[in-house]
């Protein structure tokens, strides 16, 4: 038998068991923290945003929404693939081959460089979509506007993207949590002045804002080289001698991180469709559904930051072949983030009408998009649970290597979703309220198969982890 299958199976998993350890809860919080704050730095620059197209009107607002999916929807398959990086470099640190970590960064960067034909004919075809959505013409026209301006800048994104990934991998989250701090202490100042012709500067709107997001991550990007590059980091990960193809790497590379990309690409593109369907009830519904998704975004994206350090510490522990640590981190994590959603949950649900109301433009009647906005806001924070059990759930798995279950399971639901939203408003014309319901008891079925593929064990297996571990 292998080593790997030599290692006990241990205790049956047990999501909030006997395996509670103080020192493993402080190294998860450790990573995770810096990396809370990195995606809170990223959930802050687009909910400012679109603040921001707020104080023009609703139309706006809706529009950097519908702008800003699509833009995501289009790059999203590179992006799931090139942060497996993540659980790539933790997988090599932790079986010692620390010479591999920094060829993970090359191979990505191939990666990056050779989707641009992809993403051009991606970018070209879903630039008409917003017309076909049946959208306003005014909120077609400034929806494309900005799509096509956060295109522009899709390969730097890709880049942050492997090279964040990398250093989380590593455990060097302190660095992603400096570059996205830093890309947002430019972007902020740099999207008011853009937007709104501050300091001699014209008025660009949703333009400016657009400008203003590709700008702070060439910064972001920047900086990340000058930690990659800097000596202490340059020697002891032999960056310099990185810089070559090596196969059995990329093979690797792609084989674990395309079901990834393929999952948030394919989940990503069911939402998008969604929510574009749901724009189409009229401008009351989009300003709403921006207003709640802002919100989201402040609680989701932050959870994310679990999410890696989760992912880094499993990957980390497969490597090094210590099972043990891997009920550790699954109490850790889930004592983490049940406790966050939850504090989460109670604050979106009792001041919804006031959070609601930091979205009311300078004129014109707010009522409508006020209360279905609360309503939808009570369903936000229903889900918002299910969304920790989610992400947990979800980094242990990815984090093991059992991103083919993830894929298969996640884009299911998705798309069942999806096909029961087409009913709900195209075919059945039923009031926005009900399809929003259909869209929360989506997110509380993903948890709950998710738990299930957690509990059940299989994930484990010392076989099926000695094949994720195989170049």
């Amino acid at each position: 038998m292998s080593a790997l299958g030599r290692i006990e199976k241990q205790v049956p998993v047990s999501l909030l068991s006997r395996n509670f350890n103080r020192q493993t809860m402080v190294e998860l919080l450790r990573l995770a923290l810096p990396m809370v704050v990195s995606q809170g730095a990223f959930a802050l620059m687009i909910f400012t945003d679109r603040y921001f197209m707020s104080q023009i009107d609703p139309v706006h607002m809706a529009a950097a929404l519908g702008g800003g999916v699509a833009s995501f929807f289009s790059f999203c398959f590179f992006l799931g693939l090139l942060s497996y990086a993540n659980a790539l470099a933790a997988q090599y640190l932790g079986a010692g081959e620390i010479e591999k970590c920094a060829k993970v960064v090359t191979q990505g960067m191939i990666m990056t460089v050779m989707s641009l034909p992809v993403l051009t004919l991606i970018a070209f075809l879903v630039a008409g979509i917003f017309e076909s959505m049946g959208h306003e013409p005014v909120q077609v026209a400034l929806e494309r506007t900005y799509y096509l301006i956060l295109m522009s800048g899709v390969l730097v994104t890709l880049a942050k993207t492997c090279i964040a990934s990398y250093f989380a991998g590593i455990g060097r989250t302190h660095v992603v949590m400096i570059c996205d701090v830093f890309g947002l202490v430019v972007n902020v100042p740099l999207c008011y002045v853009m937007v709104f012709g501050k300091l001699g500067l014209p008025e660009l709107g949703i333009v400016g804002a657009g400008i203003s997001t590709v700008a702070s991550s060439v910064l972001a990007l920047l900086l990340f080289f000058a930690f990659y590059f800097h000596k202490e980091h340059r020697e002891k990960f032999a960056v310099l001698q990185s810089f070559s193809l090596d196969i059995k790497i990329l093979r690797r590379f792609w084989r674990l991180g395309l079901p990834s990309g393929l999952e948030l690409f394919l989940n990503v593109a069911a939402f998008n469709l969604f929510l574009l369907m749901f724009q189409s009830y009229g401008i009351t519904e989009g300003a709403a559904a921006a207003i709640v998704f802002n919100w989201d975004i402040l609680s989701f994206v932050p959870m994310i930051g679990l999410n890696v350090g989760v992912i880094s510490l499993i990957g980390r522990f497969v490597g090094a072949r210590d099972m043990a640590r891997t009920n550790q981190v699954m109490t850790a994590a889930f004592v983490v983030g049940l406790a966050y959603s939850a504090l989460l949950a109670a604050i979106y649900i009792v001041f919804r009408y006031p959070l609601v109301e930091v979205f009311a433009p300078p004129t014109g009647d707010f009522t409508a998009i006020r209360e279905l906005s609360a309503y939808m806001m009570i369903g936000l924070s229903s889900y918002m649970i299910a969304d920790a059990a989610i992400l947990v759930s979800g980094g242990i798995l990815r984090g093991a290597g059992d991103t083919r279950w993830l894929m298969v399971a996640s884009v299911s639901l998705h798309w069942a979703m999806l096909v029961a939203q087409f009913f709900i408003i195209r075919v059945f014309n039923m009031n926005p309220k009900v399809s929003w319901i259909a869209f929360v008891v989506l997110i509380l079925a993903i948890a709950l198969v998710y738990l299930l593929r957690l509990q059940g064990g299989r994930w484990r297996d010392p076989d099926v982890l000695e094949r994720v571990m195989a170049e």
